[in-house]
C-alpha cells in the first residue's frame, strides 16, 4: 500500500510539473511576444522567429534525451533544466535589444525537449515499465491539460496589471519551484540507479537491434508521418490561437475565456481515457480522435467570429488533443514494440518538433502575405487531414 501511494505522489509531482512547464514555456509565448511588439516595434515574423529557432534545437535534443531517461539520468534532466529555465527567463525579463532576446527565447525553446511530456513520460515509463505506463500516463496528462486554464489567465492578469517584465519574473519564480520539487521527487531508485543503468552493456546492445528493425517497420514511418502533421498543426494553433481570434473579431475577454475553455477539455477527454481503462486500445481510440480535428478547423473558419460557437470549437479541439496526447505516447509500446520507449519515441520526436519549431515562424509568414488569418485556418485543416489519413493507414497495417 505504501508503494502504491508513493507512486501516486511521484505520478502527481511530474503531472504538476507539466501544468507549469507547459504553461510557462508554451502558452505564455504569445501572450508575452504580443505584449513586446508594440512596445519594441517589432514584426509578427520577427518576434516568432526565435520560438521556431529553439524548437529546431529542441527537435535534435529529442533522442539524447529520451536515450538519457532510458539511462537513468531523467532527476538531473528535469531538474537542471528547470533551472536554466528559471535563469532564462529572469533574462528575457531584461532585454531592451532583438538579439538579446532570440537568444534567450531560441534556447528556452530548445529546453522543451527536456522539460515537456516526453522525458516525462520515459521517465514514468523507466520506473514503472512501459507496459504498465498508461494509467501513469493519463495521470499525468490530467494535469498538464489544466496548463492552458491556469496560466493563460494568470499571465493575462500580469499583463494588465503591471507587464510583459513582470509576467517573465513570475514564471522564473514558477521554474524555481519546479527545479526544487523534481529534486525532491526524483529520487536516484526511481530510475533505477546510474550505476545499473552503466552495466546493462548487453540490454542497450538489444536496444539498437530493436532501433535497427523497427525502422525498417511500415507501421514507425506512418505513425511518425502522423506524429509530424499533429506537431505542426498543434503548434501553429496554439502559438497564434490569441491573435488569430482577436483577429476574428472577439474581444480580449471573450478570446481568454474561449481559451480556458481548452484545459478543462483535455481534461474531459482524458478522463474518458481513464474510465475505458485497458478495455480500448490505443489504436482504436487514435482513429477516432484524429477524424474530429479536420472538421473543427473547417468550423473556425466560417464561425471565429462567434463566442458561443468558439468555446465549442475551443472544448472539441481540447477533448481531441487531451486524448490524443495520450495516444501519441502509448501508440508505439502497442502498436510497434513495448521495448527501448525513450530512443524510439525520441525518434519520432525529432522531425515532430522540426515540424513544431517552423510552423509558428511559418504562420506568421503565412498571415503576412494576406494579413489575414484565414489562409492559416485553411492549412491548418489540411495539416490535420495528412494525420487522420496517415494515422488510419497505419492502424490498418
Amino acid at each position: 500500500m505504501r508503494g502504491r501511494s508513493s507512486e501516486a505522489f511521484f505520478i502527481s509531482a511530474l503531472g504538476f510539473g507539466q501544468i507549469c512547464a507547459w504553461g510557462t514555456l508554451y502558452y505564455s509565448y504569445p501572450l508575452i511576444v504580443e505584449a513586446m511588439m508594440p512596445e519594441l516595434g517589432w514584426q509578427r515574423a520577427e518576434a516568432y522567429a526565435p520560438a521556431t529557432l529553439g524548437l529546431v534545437l529542441a527537435a535534435f535534443l529529442t533522442y539524447p534525451v529520451g536515450v538519457a531517461v532510458d539511462r537513468g539520468y531523467g532527476r538531473a534532466l528535469l531538474g537542471i533544466s528547470s533551472l536554466l529555465v528559471a535563469g532564462l527567463f529572469l533574462l528575457w525579463s531584461l532585454v531592451e535589444t532583438q538579439a538579446a532576446f532570440y537568444v534567450v527565447a531560441t534556447l528556452l525553446g530548445a529546453l522543451q525537449a527536456c522539460t515537456l511530456y516526453e522525458p516525462a513520460f520515459a521517465v514514468l515509463a523507466r520506473r514503472v515499465g512501459a507496459g504498465r505506463a498508461r494509467a501513469g500516463v493519463t495521470h499525468i496528462t490530467l494535469w498538464g491539460g489544466f496548463a492552458s486554464t491556469v496560466f493563460i489567465p494568470l499571465i493575462q492578469f500580469f499583463l494588465d496589471h503591471w507587464g510583459w517584465r513582470e509576467a517573465l519574473l513570475m514564471l522564473a519564480f514558477v521554474n524555481l519551484l519546479l527545479a526544487g520539487m523534481y529534486a525532491w521527487q526524483i529520487r536516484p531508485h526511481d530510475d533505477r540507479g546510474i550505476e545499473a543503468a552503466q552495466s546493462e552493456g548487453a540490454a542497450r546492445d538489444t536496444e539498437r537491434q530493436i532501433v535497427r528493425a523497427t525502422l525498417r517497420n511500415r507501421v514507425f514511418w506512418l505513425l511518425l508521418v502522423a506524429m509530424l502533421a499533429y506537431a505542426a498543426a498543434f503548434s501553429a494553433f496554439t502559438f497564434h490561437m490569441y491573435p488569430m481570434l482577436l483577429e476574428g473579431g472577439l474581444s480580449v475577454a471573450e478570446v481568454v475565456t474561449a481559451l480556458a475553455f481548452i484545459g478543462p477539455a483535455q481534461v474531459g477527454g482524458r478522463l474518458v481515457i481513464g474510465m475505458l481503462g485497458e478495455r480500448a486500445s490505443m489504436r482504436r481510440i487514435g482513429c477516432f480522435t484524429v477524424a474530429v480535428l479536420p472538421p473543427v478547423f473547417l468550423a473556425l473558419l466560417f464561425f471565429k467570429g462567434n463566442p458561443l460557437i468558439v468555446i465549442v470549437l475551443c472544448c472539441l479541439y481540447g477533448a481531441a488533443n487531451g486524448i490524443f496526447t495520450i495516444v501519441r505516447s502509448l501508440v508505439v509500446p502497442e502498436m510497434i514494440t513495448p521495448h527501448a520507449y525513450g530512443a524510439l519515441n525520441g525518434i519520432i520526436n525529432l522531425p515532430a518538433t522540426l515540424a513544431r519549431a517552423v510552423a509558428p515562424w511559418a504562420t506568421a509568414v503565412l498571415w503576412g502575405v494576406g494579413q489575414s488569418y484565414e489562409s492559416v485556418l485553411w492549412a491548418i485543416t489540411a495539416t490535420f487531414t495528412v494525420l487522420a489519413l496517415a494515422f488510419w493507414a497505419a492502424a490498418r497495417q
